[in-house]
């Protein structure tokens, strides 16, 4: 595997630290919903990291005590027992790229700034932030990744085993994952960052994430996922994710906003569209989702405001606009919108500049 090394481990037992990273999640225009071997895209997605919504983890390191390596994991302050295996096994996992792991036992803080599991990629921002603390300690305690690219790039890699949008959560602005034909640098394995390509009208984007529900997910998006491997329409679902990637890079550097929002929204919809047509099949919009969906598109017709929607694993709607409307769309969604919102509202984010090392 890339980034195999077993030649990385301590010699020495003086290996301890503390490292806080915070991350953040990400929201894919061009949808990921389908994998095929080790967290492998059957098909591109397209993101933009969030600036508010983040993930912050604390993850302090020690001599192991025994002769395997611990995990105690706590998540806003409460222990997760059932997550902590997740990440043990996770850990695991990653042997061949950190065997430094096994020398070491671990006490992960984490907390987030957006209800989690409820379909705003609480797993991207959460997994990217856990990647970047394991490979900081491979920079600082052995003299690796001392370029940023490769640093991030890592990052990345390690990110996506553990929840493959996370691959997307290690930089700013926007944000590919997976090969697109013609484009280069682009990869299955991990992310790159795609800001250079980038037309100035969606470099400020807004997104204000309208919460219509804050539970968690009845399904999760590891369930979905495996559910396409049966999913009689997947692979006219993934020919067309390929193309709306392809089409999708040509718009982010035209700037044409009336084809971002046709695939933008079509992107949304043929999300739930196969969840809806898998087997057993489910349903995570509500009733609210349609009457926000159908608001924003009236509004849009009435005024010409150019404002869309995307939707990620859950109920809730991110609305996408650019800066230079946010008077008036805020104006729509105090008048408009609000009524459909559970009682924790919405959460007014943007574009952000990607991870940040807080200790």
């Amino acid at each position: 595997m890339l980034y195999d090394n077993p030649g990385l481990k301590f010699k020495d037992k003086n290996c301890s630290g503390e490292i806080v990273w915070q991350s953040p999640s990400n929201i894919a225009l061009v949808k990921y919903w389908g994998k095929k071997g080790f967290q492998i895209p059957s098909n591109p997605s397209i993101s933009f990291s969030l600036n508010k919504s983040n993930s912050e983890t604390r993850l302090k390191f020690n001599p192991a005590k025994g002769n395997d390596f611990t995990v105690n994991f706590t998540f806003d302050g409460t222990p997760q027992p059932d997550f902590e295996k997740k990440i043990i096994t996770y850990f695991k996992s990653l042997n061949k790229i950190f065997p430094f792991i096994e020398q070491l036992d671990f006490e992960i803080e984490s907390k987030n700034t957006f209800p989690h599991s409820a379909g705003i990629a609480s797993s991207a921002s959460g997994m990217s932030a856990l990647a970047l603390t394991l490979c900081d300690i491979e920079r600082y305690c052995f003299n690796k990744l001392t370029r940023l690219e490769d640093f991030f790039q890592k990052a990345s890699f390690i990110a996506r085993l553990g929840s493959g949008s996370a691959a997307r959560s290690l930089y700013g602005g926007w944000v590919v994952w997976g090969a697109i034909e013609g484009m280069e640098g682009t990869s299955d394995l991990y992310g790159i960052p795609i800001k250079n390509y980038i037309h100035s009208d969606f470099l400020n984007y807004q997104d204000t994430i309208l919460l219509v529900e804050t539970g968690t997910k009845k399904v999760s998006s590891r369930v979905g996922h495996d559910l396409m491997n049966s999913n009689l329409f997947a692979k006219d679902r993934f020919a067309q994710a390929r193309q709306n990637a392809k089409r999708m890079v040509e718009v982010l550097k035209t700037g044409d906003i009336d084809e971002f929002i046709r695939i933008t929204e079509s992107e949304a919809l043929t999300l739930h569209a196969m969840m809806m047509t898998s087997e057993p099949s489910f349903l995570l919009i509500k009733p609210e989702t349609v009457s926000i969906i159908e608001e924003i598109r009236a509004y849009r017709e009435k005024t010409k405001t150019p404002v869309c929607f995307t939707l990620d694993a859950g109920p809730n709607v991110h609305l996408l606009y650019p800066k230079s409307v946010k008077a008036q769309v805020k104006e729509f969604i105090n008048d408009t919108l609000i009524q459909y919102v559970s009682k924790n509202g919405f959460i007014d984010d943007e574009i952000g500049p990607g991870p940040r090392k807080m200790m």
